[in-house]
């Protein structure tokens, strides 16, 4: 066998979304970003397109997210509908993380690439980061409140309009007794075996 099959099990097994709320006040390093992204960008992408980019908020930077986000959940959530407990988890998680990856789709000027393709490979691109950050011991939280998907977001980005964020990926070390534990249904709940 090429690569050790029981680590890199354990290591897909042992993947945990971990809260900010649940961060120390420990750094990450960020050379251990570098090596979390440079992970990343190896996702499978069809056409060879690479659609994932990264901008990584750290230090005053999250701070700099933090206020878009509670000024823009304020101004697309109507009234009736806001949450205090949402604004202040979008208002207070950048500062709890070493660092905030807000992670976009490049959509592909000609457009040969189905949309929804370029999709998977940004987030088989976020399932890289998260092994990574498994590896290392660091928590990892892939959020997706619904102002990601704004005009305001790309705005903020910096993106242009048929781009697509998908994720705001939260990085810090945990602050846990141990690490969470998880189930999954058997696999022959879904999986169909065709024989002939």
């Amino acid at each position: 066998m090429k690569y050790n099959l029981s680590e890199i099990t354990e290591l897909i097994r042992n993947r945990r979304t971990i809260y900010p709320e649940q961060f120390s006040n420990r750094k990450v390093q960020k050379e251990q970003i570098e090596l979390i992204l440079n992970n990343a960008i190896w996702a499978p992408t069809h056409g060879n397109t690479q659609p994932w980019r990264f901008k990584v908020f750290m230090e005053e930077g999250r701070q700099i997210l933090a206020d878009f986000l509670g000024k823009t959940y304020l101004k697309l959530t109507p009234k009736e509908k806001q949450n205090d407990k949402k604004l202040a988890m979008l208002l207070t998680r950048p500062l709890k993380a070493s660092a905030v990856v807000a992670v976009w789709m490049k959509r592909q000027e000609e457009e040969i690439i189905k949309e929804i393709e370029e999709i998977e490979a940004v987030a088989c691109a976020i399932q890289n980061m998260h092994l990574t950050c498994t590896a290392y011991g660091l928590g990892g939280f892939w959020a997706s409140p619904p102002l990601i998907y704004s005009k305001e977001m790309n705005e903020f980005l910096g993106i242009g309009d048929k781009d697509k964020c998908l994720a705001l990926f939260y990085i810090g070390y945990p602050d846990l007794e141990e690490w969470p534990k998880a189930h999954r249904k058997p696999l022959e709940y879904n999986t169909e075996w065709i024989t002939r």
